[in-house]
Parts: C-alpha cells; sequence; structure tokens
C-alpha cells in the first residue's frame, strides 16, 4: 500500500513520520503530506484486488509451473504458507513507457517490490519496491520507497535509481509488528535501509511476494505504464525451516476488463518473469 500525493507523483516531493535508519551519507528520506485535506488525493498501492473469480487460467494452458489467477492490480508470484521471515528478488530497472495509443500528457505508471503478506494476509504488509513513471511524450523517472501497511510509505530521498540499474530487494521480519527492509544499487555501490517496530498492522507471514503492480489513486488504478520486461532473479524466501524457492508459487497476472495486462511466470527455482502485453 505505497501512498503518495498527487503533488508526489509529479514533483518526487513527500513527507514521512518516521526517521530513517542506517541511511548512508548523503541519503535522507522525504517526509509526506500529512494535511488531511491532501490525504483525499493520496495514492496508495493495495493488496491484491482479484480479478471475476471465474476468469482463471490452468498451469497446461499458461504454460506456468502453477495455476494462474487474475488480478486488477497485481502480476507475479506469491507464495503462501507459512512463518515466512525475509524474501528477496533482483531486478534489473526497466524502462517504462506509454501504452499504444497513450496520450502525450498522460502519466503511466508500475511498481515493482518484494514483500510479505497482503495475498491471503490483508492485515498488514511489509514491502519495499521502486516505482516507474512514464509519460506519453516520452519523459521517465523513477523512485525507490518502502511502506508498512496500514501506515504510509516513505520515500529513499538521495537513493538514485535509473533505468538499467541492478536493484537488489529484501524484507526482513523480526516480529509480527516489527522488522526491517532494505535496497542495494548493485550497479552503483549504493545501499539503504529501514527498521519497523511496534507497527499498527500485524503481519501473518503466510505470504511471500515478487510483484508488479499497478497501484490506485483517488478510488482509482492509475494508468498503467508499459514496463516491458521485469524479471526477478535470485528470488527467494525464508521461512522458519530454512530457504525456499519459487518452485509452487501462486503465478498472477493483470486483468483489468476483458484485457489481460501481463504475462508472468516462473523458471527454475529462482526467477519470476512479468512482461506487459
Amino acid at each position: 500500500m505505497k501512498f503518495t500525493s498527487a503533488l508526489s507523483i509529479l514533483l518526487g516531493a513527500s513527507s514521512a513520520f518516521a526517521a530513517p535508519s542506517a541511511l548512508p551519507d548523503g541519503v535522507q528520506l522525504v517526509p509526506r503530506i500529512p494535511r488531511a485535506a491532501q490525504r483525499r488525493a493520496l495514492r496508495q498501492t493495495s493488496p491484491l484486488i482479484p480479478a471475476t473469480s471465474a476468469f482463471k487460467e490452468d498451469s497446461a494452458a499458461a504454460g506456468n509451473s502453477s495455476h494462474v489467477d487474475y488480478s486488477q492490480n497485481w502480476a507475479g508470484a506469491v507464495l503462501i504458507g507459512s512463518g515466512f521471515t525475509s524474501v528477496t528478488g533482483t531486478i534489473v530497472v526497466p524502462t517504462p513507457s506509454a501504452p499504444s495509443g497513450g496520450r502525450r500528457s498522460t502519466q503511466y505508471a508500475a511498481s515493482a517490490w518484494v514483500g510479505i503478506d497482503g495475498d491471503t494476509c490483508q492485515t498488514a504488509i511489509l514491502q519495499t519496491g521502486v516505482d516507474f513513471y512514464a509519460t506519453g511524450s516520452g519523459s521517465v523517472s523513477f523512485d525507490a520507497w518502502y511502506e508498512w501497511f496500514p501506515d504510509y510509505a516513505y520515500t529513499f530521498s538521495g537513493f538514485a535509481v535509473h533505468a538499467g540499474d541492478t536493484i537488489r530487494m529484501t524484507a526482513t521480519v523480526s516480529g509480527s509488528t516489527s522488522g526491517s527492509v532494505r535496497l542495494e544499487n548493485l550497479s552503483t555501490g549504493r545501499s539503504v535501509s529501514h527498521s519497523f517496530s511496534n507497527q499498527q498492522g500485524s503481519l501473518c507471514q503466510t505470504n511471500a511476494e515478487w510483484i508488479v503492480e499497478d497501484f490506485s489513486s483517488g478510488g482509482g488504478l492509475v494508468p498503467f505504464a508499459d514496463f516491458g520486461t521485469v524479471t526477478f532473479t535470485s528470488a527467494s524466501a525464508t521461512t522458519r525451516s530454512g530457504t525456499v524457492g519459487v518452485q509452487g508459487a501462486d503465478i498472477i497476472d493483470i486483468r483489468q476488463g476483458n484485457s489481460v495486462l501481463t504475462d508472468c511466470s516462473t523458471s527454475g527455482s529462482s526467477t519470476v518473469t512479468c512482461t506487459y502485453v
């Protein structure tokens, strides 16, 4: 549930309610705008919103290792189990663009993140990731963020992200209301992290996720960017029993109306790939 104001989407400004931890020199958090009047314009990424339950596809038809479910806002892979304590994955930041027929004046967006909970458990989500923005005129921008839903998300300011950068994302649980996140830009050698404690929402630790998302603003989904392909490599999760890969994960694709917008799959034990279609 990543919350930002419409102003922050356009200008990169935001407001936060907590101090950063373990931030390198020159990296700071930009606080989000707290005023109630402006919260009405906030945008959010949400827990998984199912598409129509009748619209499903089996693994043989999809060519994936697991059956495919459809969501209005999530695409990727979800492990469903118990006792998840961490999740990690690495992406190469894509160059987003407006979809075919997109308007020059419209801003399109998508987000890639790893997280714990938000599918079968919707009381909390621990997540961190990167947003991609593109306009129909061809400009692109990015931001890096973290969140413990249902609290607001916070943007790492000064942690530069560019198309082509390799970003490793990790979320770690230390208790039902505590944990940490870490982003590493392997292309620049920069990293940033944040710790949480005594959070309002309690994690169930029943889901581990590698997700590309169409987030929402003003009560509706934002125009979804053509993100090309996002591939999570070195994808794994840790449980109380040890480390697991993505085998057996539920595959999710975004379906809006009668259009399926993504094609996601897993391969091997540690790769999740989503392509805009």
